[in-house]
């Protein structure tokens, strides 16, 4: 069950919020993530806009939304996206529509971005966003971890690694910082993170009217008489 559908005081209007989730690759985000969209309907995840063509097992609007280059620039001009990045000569981008809709209407939005992604969301929207870096226990492990894997060459294991070292430079940046020794102990922490945010008084304009019903009643009368 949800932590927002229990209780009296889960009935408070708030607003949703950003959790942005990153780490380098092998340390476990992507399997974090994927636990909490199944574990937690209180999320949905964020369907980024791109210029790469749609391949053929994808879905307009469920992996991306597909959009020409054109149209891409035009929203960034305009200021549409959360944060944008260009990759093997294709953008790709968060839109900043369906998020700030999601949000006002209490429903929380989860994004597994890079660093540089999550900078870009930070500073549009820092009261919403709640970020997460997931550290390695260790950079052994995290080798083996990729190795594990059995998807790479060599080589491409070995540029992964350095783009970890550069990637984990930035843990500073985050709001919160799990190590991913166990994913069971990962996973809990980030759950027991999206608790107490989802209590924090800035995100609940509903308690004005709660706070409020709650001077005006007769307080004063015996209820059991």
């Amino acid at each position: 069950m949800s932590e927002n559908s229990e209780g009296v005081g889960a009935r408070i209007a708030r607003r949703g919020l950003m959790l942005v989730l990153s780490s380098p690759s092998g340390a476990g985000k992507s399997t974090l993530a994927r636990n909490l969209m199944e574990t937690d309907p209180g999320f949905q995840l964020s369907v980024s806009v791109t210029t790469r063509a749609r391949r053929g097992s994808e879905i307009e609007g469920v992996h991306y939304r597909f959009v020409d280059e054109r149209t891409f620039m035009r929203m960034r001009e305009d200021d549409d996206l959360l944060e944008w990045a260009e990759v093997h000569g294709n953008y790709y981008a968060t839109p900043r529509q369906p998020v700030e809709t999601a949000m006002s209407e209490g429903q929380d939005m989860l994004f597994d971005i890079d660093w540089q992604g999550a900078k870009q969301m930070t500073e549009k929207m820092r009261t919403d966003v709640v970020s997460v870096f997931i550290l390695p226990p260790s950079m052994a492990e995290l080798r083996a971890r990729l190795m594990r894997r059995a998807e790479d060459r060599a080589e491409v294991i070995e540029q992964r690694l350095k783009n970890a070292a550069i990637e984990i430079e930035h843990w500073r940046e985050y709001d919160y910082v799990i190590v991913n020794d166990d994913l069971d102990r990962a996973f809990e922490a980030i759950r027991a993170i999206v608790r107490a945010e989802r209590l924090r008084r800035n995100r609940r304009p509903g308690l004005f009217d709660f706070v409020n019903d709650l001077l005006a009643a007769d307080w004063s009368r015996d209820p059991s008489s």
